[in-house]
């Protein structure tokens, strides 16, 4: 798969879907749907893009997270919103559901080699989407105190 393809297109798509009927069903108004459903079909499309390149998925997921933070950054003071809102829309789709689900198929199963391992892999990509939402935070707030400041 190429990463820009109609096959990632598509994604780019049904994530978009995804998000714009999480965003109606928390209540989201007007305009904020748009964007916060724009943020999640981003997300997904620069993990494939850059999974792509790197062949990583912590890397891909920690750059993905890295430019949807920016984004949500720059666009929530512009919509008078939290930054959360966006945030939250926009990880949803890199959440690791179906290594949490396999994990738990293992353990029942009995192979706890392969549960162990694949829990591992999830607890890693879960880390990574925290950490890279604390670096865009931490990074924001000191950049506008300096801005304030001077």
């Amino acid at each position: 798969m190429r990463p820009f393809d109609s096959l990632t297109l598509m994604q780019f798509c049904w994530a978009f879907l995804a998000i714009l009927g999480f965003s109606i069903r928390v209540n989201l108004k007007g305009i904020k749907i748009l964007f916060t459903s724009l943020a999640g079909g981003l997300s997904w499309a620069f993990y494939l893009i850059i999974l792509y390149y790197s062949s990583s998925v912590l890397f891909s997921v920690f750059i993905s997270i890295i430019l949807v933070c920016i984004y949500s950054e720059i666009l929530a003071p512009r919509l008078r919103t939290p930054v959360s809102v966006f945030v939250t829309c926009a990880i949803i789709p890199l959440v690791p559901g179906r290594g949490l689900f396999q994990s738990m198929q293992y353990y029942i199963a009995g192979n706890n080699v392969q549960a162990s391992k694949s829990i591992l892999e999830t607890m890693l990509i879960a880390g990574t989407i925290s950490i890279s939402i604390a670096l865009v935070s931490s990074v924001t707030n000191l950049v506008n105190k300096l801005i304030n400041r001077f």
